[in-house]
Order: C-alpha cells, then sequence, then structure tokens
C-alpha cells in the first residue's frame, strides 16, 4: 500500500512529498528536535558512529533535509566532503542557509536530488547515509539499489528510521503518542494537516527490522545489521557494497 501525504490529490508520492517538505521546511528542524524531545540527536551520533572504523573520505547524505546528518557526519568523521541530495527545494534551503551561518558550506553541499535517480557515476561514494527518508521513496527498492550503484565496492550504507516497539508498555504509548499527540501539535505548528498525519502512517507501512533487512538483501547488499533504538522507536540498519 502507498501511503500518501494529500490523499485528495493525483499527483505522484514523490510530487507530494516534495509539496510536503516544501510547506513545513521553515519549520522542520524546530519540530523535529521537540517532538522528539531532543532524542533524534542522540540517535544520529550513534548511528555514525556505525560508520568510524570506516573512516569515510567522501559521504552522499540521501533526503538530507536541512543537512542535520550530513552535520553530524561532519563532526562524527571528519571526511572530506559530505553531499547532501533532497528532492525539496524548501528544505534545501533552509539547509544551505544553515551550512553557511556554520561556515561548513564548502565542506557540505548541498543539491538537488532524486534517490531513485541519483546524479552520480558508479562506485563513487564511501559511504551513503540517510535519515528517517527511505519511508518517503516511492519506489524503495529502487531508491535502495541506486545508493548500493553510486556506493564503492566494500563502501557501507547506514540507513536510520523510525519502527514501531513492540513490548508493553512501549508500544501502547507510542502508538498514543504517534497517532493522537504528534499530528495535533505538527498541524499547530506547521499549519500542514497532512504532514503529521502522514508520519505515523508511512510509520505503519515501513518493512522494519528483519522485513527491512530482507530487502536490502534483495537488492543485492551484504552484512546487513538492525540495531533498536529507544524500546524499538527507530533502528539503524547497515549494510555493505
Amino acid at each position: 500500500m502507498t501511503v500518501l501525504p494529500y490523499k485528495d490529490q493525483t499527483g505522484s508520492k514523490k510530487e507530494q512529498v516534495s509539496q510536503m517538505f516544501d510547506s513545513i521546511s521553515k519549520k522542520y528542524d524546530f519540530l523535529n528536535h521537540f517532538l522528539s524531545m531532543g532524542i533524534d540527536i542522540i540517535w544520529r551520533k550513534k548511528a555514525m558512529k556505525q560508520l568510524k572504523a570506516n573512516q569515510p573520505k567522501l559521504i552522499l547524505d540521501v533526503a538530507t533535509g536541512t543537512g542535520d546528518l550530513a552535520i553530524e557526519a561532519l563532526k562524527s568523521l571528519q571526511p572530506d566532503k559530505v553531499i547532501g541530495v533532497d528532492i525539496s527545494r524548501g528544505m534545501l534551503d533552509v539547509g544551505i542557509e544553515k551550512m553557511k551561518k556554520l561556515g561548513l558550506s564548502e565542506k557540505i553541499e548541498m543539491q538537488m536530488g532524486d534517490s531513485e535517480q541519483l546524479l552520480f557515476e558508479d562506485n563513487k561514494f564511501d559511504a551513503v547515509i540517510v535519515a528517517f527518508g527511505v519511508r518517503n521513496f516511492q519506489n524503495l527498492e529502487k531508491g535502495l539499489a541506486d545508493m548500493k550503484r553510486v556506493l564503492k565496492d566494500g563502501g557501507k550504507l547506514m540507513v536510520l528510521e523510525f519502527s514501531k516497539p513492540t513490548k508493553f508498555p512501549m508500544k501502547q504509548l507510542y502508538g498514543f503518542y504517534f497517532k493522537a499527540i504528534l499530528p495535533l501539535i505538527g498541524k499547530l505548528v506547521s499549519k500542514d494537516n497532512a504532514a503529521y498525519t502522514y508520519l505515523p502512517e508511512s510509520v505503519q507501512e515501513f518493512p522494519y527490522g528483519d522485513g527491512f533487512l530482507e530487502v536490502l538483501t534483495k537488492v543485492g547488499l551484504k552484512e546487513t545489521k538492525c540495531i533498536p533504538l529507544t524500546f524499538g522507536i527507530s533502528s539503524i540498519y547497515t549494510a555493505v557494497k
């Protein structure tokens, strides 16, 4: 089942996701940290630790948004360069301004890019990373296959994504917060009725845990691994080309 942000519109998922992120781009960073109570910052740090041993020099951050993961990658791994791509012009504009303010524009390059048709040659990157983005792909396997294509042999893919707690009482608390509280706050702050209703719906349909590891294996990646975080609210996935 394809989950769309705007069910009354006819555009593709890709078009609707781009429109949605354009709509919430100015409030996105605030909402991200507020709604997760800052835990998303800790998750990103833990995610980057998975790449420490690889010492990647050139990193691609897919669905970079406003660049938070790219910034953490630069800080934690000290690569020569991080290239961030996203389909939302609004999110990129916020990210570009952020890089200028932080003095990181030379190290982190932000550009328009489609996860399923990456404009890079084969075997280019030492690592490909993505946080809270694969859930929004129109075609999950196609996006993962293209990320694998641009990875060097032996290069590592790291995906940070929401999953679903399975044990009491976190399963029930998470369900209530995600379906009742989060959409209400998101709507009030972002003024986009659909964006934070789409979030729990897209998480519900996403093949988390072993299901996602199977997809990674299916597109030809090896050494797949899943690390649950914070009672299973999100997970870090890694794989090697």
